[in-house]
């Protein structure tokens, strides 16, 4: 054994070092020779794999083809049995019909319909009006479709006329009764001629099976299939299964004219690569900076163009960028902002407090992505309403280095809510009128009563002063006083009704106060009374004494409560009168503790499910003389105070208006603790 390396390279022996150099060429020749082996097999392979993933694409592209043109052959039939069932299509229109179809539709053979006895009434084909017969398929077919009642196609089958065909059969039922079928019969070569297109024929063999593989119709434009890339793809439909199977032309791929092909593009590869590195880094690296310049550019002027303020802060809240919408919001220059940290000089005086507090959440990383409303003060001291947007400034490092605004002026859209909050005020007012329009008569029949006794009063007193003679007689004076009481009695009654007119009709803000749904009630009683009188409508009112009362405004609740009961009177109108009876209800909301609810119950007509889609829409009317904006007025009022108003069916006829407000706390205290005593 030899352990000196020197006296072994003096014997003739590599040594270790010089065994290292030649194995290393040795190993990248032997791995270049195996590349140069596997390279060109990988390819044959790599090559048959995309022909036959190639021809399964196509073939789907095919199935798809003839399944989605069946489907629409469907769709017309399907359409045609339905106007044929409806009376639509009979005789001449009929027949024009079908053969439209069969004109845009080369694939279908003939359309026929059959009556329920099976018996030709009209068809395409003469051959089979002079025969009147179907094949057995498609005669089975045809009964299981009238039995299960959904079209069906039928197994292919010799027709009388010699090709083989298959048909659809679309059963005809009128309220359950079979009336008859429509019958499209497609022939099985058109299925392969007329729809495959000419570019898959001619490198491929198609044929359409059954499913046992018995050939029904091949097409060979390009030749015999080689039966080495082939597929099969299920053409399923309704009562019948068959099969696309298509059988590629191609042969199988060679390996030496692949190997030399690859050998020259491998030189060619090489050496343009050798030629053109340099140039391609210099033109990638010039192109990578002419991007990022227009990248630039491009991005400093969409943010100067934007109108919303962008503001970007680090995590002490320092201002590090504006855009010029921001600057031009609040009328200070950029340089004036960036790099300030708060106080700001656009932060309004009067909410200082409120950005002292939004800027501790800022450091201390709390803000939420929610956008918030605030105001800043304009450089000459103009107040902007603004809504901001805050969310976390990250690197591309995914690291947080601050917090991004966007801030919006919202003084236009503040200026439109404002705008139509007074228009709703101007509509609820002219709403009020119409209201009092509407019982204009009755209510002046209800003055003349009172009008009517002071003028009787009035009149005996007047008698009884003519009669007595002074000085003869003494006057009665309690005769005469009790004649004047009750006068002044009558005088405040009718001054009553007419301050009660005027506060409902007068256009003034809304005012919430504390109101007892006793006392609204009881306030609107008199109105509701007058308008039952016209209709011989009973009122009945249901209000526990110990509910607790509501913040709102009461004009706006009695607004809602005379349109609500003057629509369950008017839904009465042309009932028995026994059941004209209108209840008002209120109680504590079970479902919501907090709520009262009050409910006006009527037994009218009720109301119709394509009605109730559309009845609180506004100018929705079913009144020939309605202007349709009493309900979606009494919503609105409604939910201004954070109710809802909904409405359910009664079960005794007629409908249900329920309407919730919020409870004050106190009294929703006081009213369970009563209960809980109780």
């Amino acid at each position: 054994m030899i352990s000196n390396p020197s006296r072994a390279a003096s014997f003739g022996f590599p040594s270790r070092k010089q065994a290292w150099r030649w194995l290393i060429p040795l190993m990248l020749a032997g791995l270049f020779l195996t590349t140069l082996i596997w390279l060109p097999l990988h390819e044959k392979q790599q090559e048959a794999s995309e022909r036959q993933e190639q021809l399964i694409a196509d073939s789907l592209w095919v199935e798809q083809t003839i399944r989605f043109q069946l489907q629409r052959n469907e769709e017309s039939l399907n359409l045609m049995a339905s106007e044929i069932i409806t009376g639509y299509l009979n005789g001449p229109r009929l027949q024009e019909r079908m053969a439209n179809l069969i004109r845009n539709n080369h694939e279908i053979h003939r359309i026929i319909e059959l009556d329920a006895n099976g018996k030709l009434i009209t068809s395409t084909d003469e051959t089979l009006i002079t025969k009147n017969e179907l094949s057995a398929p498609s005669k089975r077919a045809d009964e299981r479709a009238r039995a299960t009642q959904t079209p069906m196609y039928s197994q292919p089958a010799a027709d009388i006329s010699g090709p083989v065909m298959f048909d659809y059969h679309v059963p005809l039922f009128v309220d359950n009764k079979y009336t008859g079928s429509i019958i499209a019969s497609y022939l099985a070569s058109s299925i392969l001629d007329d729809m495959v297109p000419w570019w898959f024929a001619q490198d491929n063999e198609i044929a359409l099976t059954d499913i046992n593989d018995t050939i029904i119709h091949k097409r060979a434009s390009g030749g015999a299939g080689r039966g080495v890339y082939t597929h099969r793809r299920a053409l399923n439909l309704s009562g019948v299964s068959l099969q696309l199977s298509t059988n590629s032309t191609k042969s199988a791929p060679k390996l030496l004219p692949s190997l030399l092909v690859d050998t020259v593009i491998l030189l060619a590869l090489g050496l343009t690569w050798s030629l053109t590195a340099l140039w391609r880094d210099i033109n990638r690296r010039l192109a990578a900076e002419t991007a990022l310049r227009e990248q630039i550019a491009f991005r400093t002027a969409m943010e100067n163009s934007l109108i919303t303020g962008l503001r970007a802060r680090d995590l002490d809240g320092r201002v590090t960028y504006v855009n010029p919408a921001f600057s031009q919001m609040v009328g200070i220059a950029a340089e004036e902002i960036v790099g300030h940290l708060p106080p700001m000089p656009y932060w309004a005086p009067e909410a200082m407090s409120e950005y002292q507090r939004r800027f501790s959440h800022v450091v201390a990383g709390t803000v939420t992505p929610q956008g918030f409303e605030t105001i800043f003060q304009h450089a000459d001291g103009r107040r902007i309403p603004v809504l901001i947007f805050e969310s976390p400034l990250v690197d591309d490092t995914g690291k947080q280095t601050g917090w991004m605004g966007s801030i919006l002026d919202i003084s236009d859209r503040k200026r439109v809510e404002d705008l139509n909050r007074q228009q709703q005020e101007k509509l609820q007012a002219s709403a009020r009128l119409a209201t009092m329009g509407e019982i204009a008569s009755t209510l002046a029949h209800e003055l003349n009563q009172p009008l009517a006794a002071i003028s009787s009063y009035t009149t005996g007193a007047l008698n009884l002063l003519a009669s007595e003679q002074p000085k003869e007689a003494t006057i009665n004076i309690e005769m005469l006083t009790q004649a004047l009481e009750k006068a002044n009695a009558q005088a405040q009654r009718a001054g009553q009704i007419i301050r009660s007119v005027h506060t409902f009709v007068k256009k003034r803000e809304p005012m919430r106060t504390a109101i007892s749904i006793s006392e609204l009630i009881g306030s609107v009683t008199p109105l509701v009374e007058l308008q039952a009188q016209q209709y011989f409508v009973t009122i009945k009112v249901d209000i526990p004494a110990a509910l607790p009362a509501v913040l709102a405004d009461q004009v706006l609740l009695e607004q809602v409560l005379l349109n609500l009961t003057r629509n369950g009177i008017e839904s009465m109108q042309s009932v028995a009168p026994e059941k004209r009876i209108l209840r008002i209800a209120a109680a504590i909301d079970p479902a919501t503790p907090r709520n009262v609810v009050v409910s006006i119950s009527d037994q009218g007509h009720g109301i119709a499910s394509e009605v109730a889609e559309r009845l609180y829409s506004p100018f929705f009317s079913t009144k020939a003389d309605g202007m349709g904006m009493g309900l979606s007025i009494c919503r609105t009022a409604i939910e201004f105070h954070g109710g809802t108003l909904t409405h359910v069916d009664n079960r005794g006829g007629g409908t249900i208006f329920r309407f919730s407000l919020p409870a004050l706390q106190n009294n929703l205290i006081a009213t369970t603790m009563r209960a809980d005593r109780a």
